[in-house]
């Protein structure tokens, strides 16, 4: 019996699962290969139940590989993740979501396992039910039809690589409990930690990202808890860095929010907030939007028009005794042509300096894990280590919010699940694909006569990381 086994039950961890469960039962060899899941806490799949507010936002319709991390690698393995994955689902079955299911590999996977979803704005993607819970009854069904065993409440605290020819890796649990394991997959998410791997895996210390930006908290303060449906941008010496569409939520200590989470992935020190109360008005437009906010407002009131009275009805009245302050006005002062032309910038972008990130707790997602360089995109597969997979957040890999990171979650699970199995799989002469091991290898711990030959006919199914006898191997990148 050979054992795979996933560390971590979330997006990746389950998506894993159920490739390597489904892909040892459609070669036959189910029987011979064992997928364990060793989740933490007290249920797999708890991460994914706190995604998008409870609502699980699981992808996004337009998947574009530059809006990631890393973005090379992420193309790389999402390319290969469809090679592998391809065909699927039919668009004219009426039981599947009114969208194109083959857009991707990842929607034929959930399409095919039962999930229905809508679009919302930018992109997104939601269960139908609204709730995360109908994601999870699809994982965790298709992995008990697959024969997935779940391990909880079982902390995996290291992995040790096998020491020699035909040894197995080793899996160092909290409770002193040890596991073996042929082939192990790491899918721990932010949680993963330099000690988890074995020795030697080139390895990026992890930080919080995604989350509210703390500032000077002058302003920020005398709005807290006041939403603003505008723009954020992120100055960086005089340049524009990135500009933000969405709504922006005051805190006592900054801005949160969509529009400040995305942001914070690129903020550096020294960087600066502007808040656009006026999304829709272009910059050089902006005080003559005001000068004629002023004659309408005359002629409906017939009388001088006060700043209190220009700012009335365009934004709240915290907010604009705010940006009045930023300028020096008083509300109940005359409009004049000097004050237009200081606070037209101001409405445009009232700047807050960066001071980092806000409330940790918030953040959606940590950068920095393993490298992507220790790693081969077309199977996740940590190269020098057979058999060592990593996946999901645990990678150096991460992305804005719209449902890019639990696809990225879910892509890398199901490649690296179904690469498991085939690297499990006695060499049968032919040419493998780079980054799998020769059968020479003396770190090649994963061989046994024992497998059937089902299993040995799954490796040799052509893939993308296998080419025909007498073809060109890929050097190593």
């Amino acid at each position: 019996m050979k054992t795979i086994a996933i560390i971590g039950g979330g997006a990746a961890g389950l998506a894993a699962a159920v490739a390597a469960a489904e892909a040892a039962r459609d070669a036959g060899a189910l029987a011979e290969v064992r997928v364990t899941v060793y989740e933490a806490s007290d249920r797999v799949g708890r991460s994914i139940l706190a995604t998008g507010n409870g609502r699980c936002n699981f992808s996004n319709a337009v998947i574009d590989a530059g809006r990631y991390r890393n973005a090379s690698f992420v193309e790389e393995a999402l390319g290969a993740c469809e090679a592998t994955f391809e065909g699927g689902a039919s668009p004219g079955d009426d039981s599947l979501p009114p969208v194109d299911v083959r857009a991707n590999a990842v929607l034929r996977f959930f399409a095919e396992r039962g999930l229905v979803w809508r679009e919302e704005g930018e992109g997104r993607l939601y269960p139908l039910a609204n709730k995360a819970t109908s994601v999870l009854d699809c994982l965790r069904a298709a992995c008990t039809a697959a024969g997935v065993r779940e391990l909880v409440e079982s902390e995996v605290a290291a992995v040790e690589a096998p020491r020699g020819e035909g040894d197995r890796f080793t899996l160092r649990l909290v409770d002193r409990r040890l596991e073996r394991a042929d082939a192990v997959i790491v899918a721990v998410g932010g949680a993963v930690g330099e000690r988890l791997l074995p020795a030697g895996v080139p390895f990026c210390a992890t930080a919080p990202t995604l989350g509210p930006i703390a500032t000077d908290p002058r302003w920020p303060r005398q709005l807290d808890n006041i939403r603003v449906r505008g723009a954020l941008e992120l100055w960086r010496g005089g340049r524009l860095v990135a500009r933000e569409v969405g709504e922006v939520m005051f805190r006592k200590y900054g801005v949160s929010g969509i529009a400040a989470f995305n942001l914070s992935r690129l903020m550096e020190p020294g960087d600066q907030l502007a808040v656009d109360f006026v999304a829709a008005v272009p910059g050089e437009d902006a005080e003559a939007f005001l000068r004629a906010r002023q004659t309408r407002l005359q002629g409906a009131l017939r009388r001088s028009i006060t700043w209190e009275d220009l700012m009335r009805g365009m934004v709240l009245a915290p907010v604009a005794d705010v940006l009045l302050k930023a300028c020096g006005l008083r509300g109940d002062a005359a409009v004049d042509e000097a004050g237009l032309a200081r606070l037209s910038p101001v409405l445009k972008g009232l700047r807050l300096p960066v001071a980092g990130l806000g409330d940790v707790r918030q953040c959606q997602v940590h950068r920095g894990g393993v490298k992507v360089t220790a790693v081969d995109a077309r199977t996740c597969e940590v190269r020098g280590v057979p058999g060592l997979y990593v996946v999901g957040e645990a990678l150096d890999v991460d992305a804005p919010c719209g449902g890019y990171n639990l696809h990225w979650a879910w892509a890398s699970g199901l490649l690296a699940g179904k690469s498991a199995v085939e690297g499990l799989a006695p060499s049968s002469g032919s040419e493998r694909g780079e980054g799998a091991p020769c059968s020479d290898s003396p770190r090649l711990v994963r061989q046994s006569a024992g497998l059937s030959q089902s299993l040995r006919n799954c490796a040799q199914t052509p893939s993308s990381r296998s080419e025909p006898v007498g073809s060109r191997k890929r050097g190593r990148r």
